[in-house]
């Protein structure tokens, strides 16, 4: 992702406003495809007034580290690494080879307990679409699972889809802390420009309502 707005924090670590910047050169569209082929990207903030009342809160899950995400709507089934912070404090990336392979912020909050749990993952690589390609077409009241190693699945109910240019990024609202158990899904968007890539980000936010 590119150099979005002011820094932002989950739980004490402080990510910095270059955040995931190897998620959003667009290498694929580069090398030749047209811009038609864009991934989706979502129209308008989908707020609570546009769909009705969303699902309620269940309690928050003791802490465990997630194994994989699941978001059925657009057939996303992808297993999850550890993400760290790069020397220069923006968010590491998945490897770019990997183009079913999501990560997760492994230094804040975990999915489910209570907090702003990140995650993150390519629209594309060299060979063509990778695992959050059509994050954007997303839909309010959607579903998420995330498949914790204590056995336990966290479900996730979608509550918005937003897309923001870099430069008005809102660091706080997406990293900032939350006091029920919250999820961020992140990849590129805002446009796409064949001599700079992409212009922003698509991120969906998402709120616990379940367990199995």
């Amino acid at each position: 992702m590119r150099k979005v707005g002011r820094p932002g924090a989950v739980g004490d670590v402080v990510i910095a406003s270059v955040t995931v910047a190897a998620l959003c050169s667009g290498v694929w569209l580069l090398r030749g495809a047209s811009e038609t082929h864009a991934p989706p990207q979502p129209s308008v903030p989908q707020t609570a007034a546009d769909t009705g009342p969303a699902r309620v809160v269940t309690s928050p899950l003791p802490p465990s580290p997630p194994d994989r995400i699941r978001i059925p709507s657009i057939h996303v089934d992808a297993p999850l690494m550890g993400l760290g912070l790069t020397r220069t404090g923006s968010l590491d990336v998945p490897p770019a080879r990997e183009k079913n392979l999501a990560g997760w912020y492994e230094a804040g909050t975990k999915p489910g307990e209570t907090g702003t749990a990140i995650v993150a993952g390519h629209v594309d690589n060299t060979e063509g679409p990778a695992v959050f390609y059509d994050l954007g077409a997303v839909s309010r009241g959607s579903t998420i699972e995330v498949d914790r190693r204590d056995g336990s699945t966290a479900v996730f109910t979608v509550d918005t889809v937003e897309v923001y240019q870099a430069r008005d990024f809102p660091d706080q609202k997406v990293y900032g802390a939350a006091p029920r158990p919250e999820l961020r899904v992140i990849t590129c968007g805002g446009g796409y420009s064949r001599t700079t890539g992409y212009q922003g980000n698509v991120v969906v936010f998402a709120h616990l309502t379940g367990s199995r």
